[in-house]
């Protein structure tokens, strides 16, 4: 789903760098960053994706390399998951696994009756 001019870019410019489970590439200019003395632009770090393009489809690890968090890209196969860390997931917002609370009109826009916990207010 890349376009002609970022298969070119990358063609040209691009220094793969490694990929993700879900096989999104990413790459670093092979130019480095820039050299001049006034410059204070850093290295030039872009991935490229596998399938439908959603930023929310990358990785905390990479999202960390590809805003210069980090300097050292993520080791093959990830970093190493604990016992307590869930599973990346992309953006459900807008599919049919987006979640919608009690109430939302796709969920038949009923929701349950207030309890005796709630009081309307009404200007005095």
């Amino acid at each position: 789903m890349t376009s002609l001019g970022t298969k070119l870019f990358t063609w040209m410019r691009g220094d793969l760098v490694g990929s993700d489970d879900q096989g999104n590439r990413y790459f670093r200019d092979k130019r480095g960053p820039l050299k001049r003395a006034d410059s204070l632009r850093r290295e030039r770090r872009w991935v490229v994706y596998a399938g439908d393009v959603e930023a929310s489809r990358v990785p905390p690890d990479w999202h960390a390399w590809l805003h210069h968090t980090t300097d050292e890209p993520p080791p093959a196969g990830g970093t190493p998951r604990r016992s307590w860390m869930k599973e990346h997931q992309p953006n459900r917002t807008g599919t049919e696994l987006a979640y919608r609370p009690p109430g939302h009109t796709l969920e038949g826009g009923r929701r349950d009756r207030a309890t005796g916990d709630y009081e309307a207010w009404s200007p005095e």
